[in-house]
């Protein structure tokens, strides 16, 4: 038993390991939203953007406080890696629209299909993002200097 907590802590101290864990979390509440969005008979591109945004405040909680664990005391703190987050965001989101509405539309994929296959390149983007953009509050330089 000693062996498997060890294992699951050094597993939990990789930032990868956790963007993965709740990537992939944040992708089922997109793919789930938007599966759920698309059998009440919502438009294919209003679907899709609303799943979106649904994933991206759930992504911004999860990975504040779990992935990269922000150092934000207050909520105040929260305002700008917030608003950095939603930036970048808009930016995969573009992608992630217009990479559903090429497969979908154009290549006649199948709307699933189509939405998870681009979740790939979004889920690589919003990692490197989020570690070098966005969530940066009280992480050590090479100084040992906290940055803000």
């Amino acid at each position: 038993m000693e062996k498997i907590r060890k294992m699951i802590t050094r597993l939990y101290g990789n930032d990868v390991i956790r963007y993965v864990f709740f990537g992939g979390c944040t992708t089922l509440v997109n793919l789930v939203s938007f599966y759920a969005l698309r059998k009440c008979g919502v438009q294919l591109t209003v679907a899709n953007v609303i799943s979106i945004i649904a994933a991206i405040l759930f992504a911004y909680v999860v990975n504040s406080k779990f992935v990269f664990q922000d150092k934000c005391e207050t909520l105040l703190d929260h305002v700008r890696p917030f608003m950095k987050f939603i930036s970048a965001r808009l930016v995969t989101m573009v992608i992630e629209v217009g990479g559903v509405w090429l497969l979908v539309e154009i290549l006649h994929m199948d709307d699933m299909m189509g939405k998870f296959i681009t979740q790939f390149i979004v889920l690589a983007l919003n990692y490197i993002f989020s570690k070098f953009f966005v969530f940066t509050t009280g992480k050590q330089n090479t100084e040992g200097k906290s940055e803000k």
